[in-house]
């Protein structure tokens, strides 16, 4: 299990982890933000809010591992 979806692509099993093009797109709302006079100090902290999960069937298969396919339909996406 990881939390970067590159590991995935690489060969890992699964991740679970924020979506990092909705973080950067979030941080770029920060910075225009502070650009446009707001004091950093005074910008709440925000939490990631869309993770997604990823699969890697290839490797499950390879590892003898059989993932229910209610797990599938939740996947944000499966690499057969």
């Amino acid at each position: 299990m990881y939390g970067f979806r590159e590991h995935v692509e690489a060969g890992g099993l699964m991740s679970y982890g924020a979506n990092f093009p909705n973080l950067l797109r979030r941080g770029a709302e920060y910075v225009d933000k502070i650009l446009r006079g707001a004091k950093p100090g005074d910008i709440p902290v925000e939490q990631p809010t869309k993770f997604d999960l990823l699969i890697n069937l290839r490797t499950a298969k390879a590892l003898g591992i059989i993932v229910p396919p209610t797990l599938l339909t939740r996947a944000d996406e499966v690499i057969e």
